[in-house]
């Protein structure tokens, strides 16, 4: 039997393990189950699949993200390493053959989604397979004290009842507190695990947050001095695409990445920016989970995320080279009460939950009794319906799942997509001869501007049909023919987003647990008062705030991130000989504040600008 570093060695070339590796692998082969915590980029995929590959049998590893599970297959398979994936939206066939080559032993490792753990296939066949190992990745998604709950992964527990008692768990995230580390135990009915926890601490990463009024300035100051790849995070869709554009108008080489992008958009983009084809790539919280990229020098942060949980993962995709980097937080005065909002929005109140529910089982004449049935789902006629905004039924609809209420599908949010196939010229001959479409034409270039000429575009049909004062069908009828011709390519939403019934259709008020739902929403606005705090504050070190929150003590100040630094420095008067010096030998004549700023490194900048206030009210320097 090979060794661990045998198999470290034969299909991964290292000579050494990483952090707490080697002792969470030799648990897991004593038959211990175990929680790791490790940091993001620590190498917690090894930690599974080098037991899996020592062992006879398969490892059946559960993830959250189809592109992560795509990933990490298409890495194992380059290795000669048997390995397959299966999620809600594949070809039955293909499901079908995947899990026989598992009972057949011809895969070693099997990435399932976990909505595919309740399946009736997927429970048929696993009886018949081998298993050895049951992973749990991003474990912190079965705990409803997570800043990613998922319920489907509640269901892990109910796997472990069909597998054979000897097989053990490993459950894996880079970010728990206490209360989420006690509830995967709990959760995963781990009796006598062992937990391996490395420190939060990330030596190499400069931490500042950053008050400003002038978000987009700053950002373009910051990128400017950073030599390599950034990241830069914002809480919407429409920023990451407005960012985007106005930083490659500043000259700065961005692209965005966003979920309404379809996936091809998507991994087009992420590789393009792993390979140095971008500088910047502006995203929401989509983008990140599984890239492994070490060069990464900057990620930023133009909006408040909702959690310190999501805020330290982020952050960890700088520097996983080991080599210095920096993560700036900005925000400003009006940046907590839009953090509240988007956590009242994204945890609606039990009156809207309870009404939605009701409003859902009038849509589809769901009678009292009613359960385990699937149903279509078409969220902006459902919205348009009720006269509801889209993102709220959205909230709403997860919010009901977290209740156990119902299951959504992984299609639930994408939209139909639209571009146009000819040129300009063109497309206004085909409109000048073809009256019937000179409508349609006219609003979806309207409404959906230039950019149908070079990529595609997400549409609303019924924004459409409310534009043109025509039907919903007449709207896709017209669509289908302008494809059908190569005048427009209209991709329907392919995949019909599903909702089932996953709790016995009752009364609103009698199924909804509004403690619960109370409880969540006060537990969020917690998670995002402590952003909030840790955003403000200007007298603790910022890594130490960080490792606190994670139940880390840590007596050591890291001396680099801004309150370090200024701490370090002292008051402005004792640093002020020091800048008023550099400030005259890179300055002659006239200049901007901010060109005197960019001469300085990203941690100097506020020691700068202090010294610069303190040289005009003693007049080493003057306005004009």
């Amino acid at each position: 039997m090979l060794s661990p570093f045998d198999v470290l060695k034969k299909y991964w070339g290292y000579d050494s393990f990483n952090l707490l590796q080697e002792e969470i692998i030799n648990a897991i082969l004593n038959g211990k189950d175990v929680v790791a915590l490790l940091p993001t980029g620590g190498g917690k995929s090894l930690c599974f699949q080098i037991p899996a590959l020592i062992r006879e049998g398969l490892c059946i590893v559960v993830s959250p993200l189809i592109a992560l599970m795509k990933d990490q297959v298409f890495r194992l398979k380059k290795l000669s390493i048997p390995a397959e994936y299966i999620f809600s939206g594949m070809n039955f066939n293909d499901i079908d053959a995947i899990l026989d080559s598992c009972v057949y032993g011809k895969v070693k490792l099997l990435y399932v989604s976990p909505e595919r753990l309740k399946t009736e296939i997927f429970l048929e066949r696993v009886k018949k397979m081998n298993v050895n190992l049951l992973a749990i990745d991003e474990a912190h998604c079965i705990s409803q004290w997570g800043y990613d709950f998922r319920p489907q992964y509640l269901q892990i527990a109910d796997l472990r009842k069909e597998l054979d008692s000897t097989v053990n768990v490993i459950a894996l995230t880079a970010t728990a507190t206490k209360l989420v580390k006690d509830d995967i135990i709990e959760k995963l009915s781990m009796k006598s695990c062992v937990v391996f926890q490395s420190s939060f601490e990330r030596e190499n990463l400069v931490y500042i947050s950053r008050y400003t009024e002038d978000k987009k300035g700053q950002l373009f100051r910051t990128l400017n001095k950073v030599k390599g790849s950034s990241i830069v995070y914002v809480n919407t869709r429409q920023k990451s695409k407005e960012i985007a554009n106005w930083l490659n108008s500043k000259k700065i080489n961005a692209t965005f990445y966003n979920a309404g992008l379809n996936t091809n958009e998507r991994t087009k983009r992420q590789d393009a920016w792993i390979n140095n084809s971008f500088k910047v790539m502006v995203a929401t919280n989509a983008f990140g989970m599984g890239i492994d990229k070490a060069d990464v020098r900057m990620v930023v942060h133009t909006d408040l995320p909702m959690t310190l949980e999501s805020y330290y993962q982020e952050t960890g995709r700088a520097g996983r080279d080991n080599k210095k980097s920096y993560v700036m937080l900005m925000y400003e005065k009006n940046d907590k009460t839009s953090l509240m909002e988007m956590i009242a929005n994204t945890y609606p109140q039990a009156e809207l939950l309870m009404k939605v529910y009701q409003n859902f089982a009038n849509y589809y004449q769901i009678a009292i009794g009613s359960c385990d049935k699937t149903y279509e789902f078409d969220l902006e006629q459902f919205s348009y319906t009720y006269k509801l905004q889209p993102h709220v039924v959205h909230s709403a609809f997860k919010s009901l799942e977290l209740e156990g209420l119902l299951q959504l599908s992984e299609a639930f949010f994408e939209p139909s997509k639209l571009s146009v196939c000819v040129s300009p010229r063109d497309l206004n001959y085909f409109q000048s001869v073809n009256h019937e479409y000179d409508p349609i034409i006219k609003a979806v270039t309207r409404l959906y501007g230039g950019e149908l000429f070079s990529r595609s575009c997400s549409i609303s049909e019924i924004k459409l049909s409310k534009y043109l004062c025509i039907t919903l069908e007449k709207v896709r009828s017209q669509l289908t023919y302008l494809d059908k011709i190569s005048i427009l390519k209209y991709r329907p939403q392919n995949n019909m987003p599903k909702i089932t019934l996953t709790s016995m259709r009752c009364s609103p008020k009698y199924c909804l647990n509004e403690v619960n739902v109370r409880n969540r929403f006060n537990f969020a606005q917690k998670k995002a008062e402590a952003v909030w705090q840790y955003a403000i504050q200007t007298h603790k070190c910022r890594p130490q705030v960080l490792l606190e929150y994670f139940n880390e003590v840590s007596l050591k100040k890291c001396s680099k991130c801004d309150i370090c630094f200024g701490n370090k420095e002292g008051d402005v008067n004792s640093i002020y000989d020091k800048y008023k010096e550099l400030i005259f030998s890179h300055w002659k004549g006239y200049s901007t504040i901010e060109n005197i700023v960019n001469m300085v490194e990203i941690d100097e900048e506020k020691k700068v600008q202090d010294v610069i206030r303190l040289m005009l009210a003693n007049g080493d320097i003057n306005y004009y």
